[in-house]
């Protein structure tokens, strides 16, 4: 994964999307997701993230829920909703 602690800051202060590969299927995952309270509508308490970590946590926006993903898998990352993304969508994209 690239630029990690940009990632992080990234999802800290707002919204970032993800796409890696689902272990075990392999199929891409495409999740926006945020480590910012705000957003989340949660209390977010990760506030130290190792940027070398091989793990992270994140709030996934599409699922309304916490889920991780590992470094290794990453495909790319950038900064807001994937195209075509709607607020309170449900599925997943």
């Amino acid at each position: 994964m690239d630029n990690v602690s940009e990632f992080i800051s990234g999802a800290q202060q707002g919204v970032v999307t993800v796409e890696f590969r689902k272990l075990g299927t392999n199929e891409l995952r495409v999740m926006p997701c945020t480590l910012n309270s705000e957003i989340a509508g949660t209390t977010i308490t990760i506030k130290d993230i190792d940027p070398s970590s091989h793990n992270f946590v994140v709030w996934c926006i599409d699922k309304n829920a916490w889920r991780s993903f590992r470094a290794n898998t990453v495909e790319t990352w950038y900064a807001g909703y994937p195209e075509g993304y709607e607020a309170g969508e449900e599925d997943e994209l």
